[in-house]
């Protein structure tokens, strides 16, 4: 089930909410994190993980 990377929710893959971007297919939640991500994809394309490690 794809992510949406804007928020992390699971998307269904049937959703109509999607855009590709570098020949890569993403899924939204909503058409706001679709205008969000498209505002500036790289902000969200390789996050790992929004938690910090301890030291």
């Amino acid at each position: 089930m794809p992510i949406d990377p804007v928020c992390w929710m699971h998307v269904d893959r049937e959703s109509k909410i999607r855009t590709e971007y570098s020949g890569r297919k993403y899924y939204f939640c909503s058409s706001k994190c679709k205008a969000e991500f498209e505002k500036n994809p790289s902000k969200y394309l390789g996050v790992k993980s929004a938690m910090k490690m301890p030291k």
